[in-house]
């Protein structure tokens, strides 16, 4: 069994969700010691980027037909950038909140790995049908500022509902959340973490 975790963090020891991850992976493999535990750190440079040749993959495979020259260089780094992450039975993400939304290396991780064949299937009258089968993915979601029940001027969430969609779309439908949002403005950040580390450590063993 193996369980990846995607770490769209770039703050290393400074990050609340990569703590937070740190717990629940603790927690897994002394509940499960025989499971395997990859590590993707988004930011280690190995993402292709997904311009004007792979969109021109894209749309050519949309069209029944086959990539060729560099649309066919792009669509096979997207074919193995899907490989290592279709790799995986399980998944764990760590997700800091960026603008009220993900951080920018993981939408770049999905606009990738989203491709026709791969992650979803498409039929004219029934729509997209997600091919991701038979996995379960934690998520990991935090934020500095916003938070349930604070006004607007303290930001929306897209960070949470644009990631749980996406994973429903691409199939994934078993789904655990643990949310760290303090107010940091208040004592309640210590509180709150506490709580968060215990449901990941809480999580962390039942994933399995």
């Amino acid at each position: 069994m193996k369980l990846l975790h995607i770490a769209a963090s770039p703050r290393g020891g400074q990050s609340e969700s990569l703590a937070l991850a740190d717990t629940f992976l603790t927690a897994a493999h002394l509940a499960h010691p025989d499971i395997q535990i990859v590590e993707w750190n988004l930011w280690d440079g190995t993402l292709p980027p997904f311009g004007p040749d792979a969109a021109a993959a894209k749309m050519a495979v949309f069209a029944g037909e086959t990539p060729t020259g560099a649309a066919a260089e792009a669509w096979d780094a997207a074919i193995a950038t899907f490989r290592r992450f279709d790799d995986a039975d399980h998944y764990l993400f760590s997700v800091p909140m960026w603008n009220a939304g993900v951080p920018y290396v993981l939408k770049q991780l999905i606009d990738v790995i989203s491709q026709p064949g791969l992650v979803f299937g498409f039929d004219p009258e029934q729509g997209y049908s997600g091919l991701l089968r038979d996995k379960k993915a934690a998520v990991i979601y935090t934020s500095a500022v916003y938070g349930p029940g604070r006004p607007a001027a303290f930001g929306t969430d897209f960070q949470s509902t644009y990631l749980a969609d996406w994973l429903r779309w691409a199939g994934v439908h078993d789904q655990r959340e643990i949310h760290f949002r303090p107010n940091l403005a208040t004592a309640d950040a210590a509180a709150a973490r506490t709580l968060a580390h215990n449901q990941a450590d809480e999580q962390g063993k039942l994933f399995f």
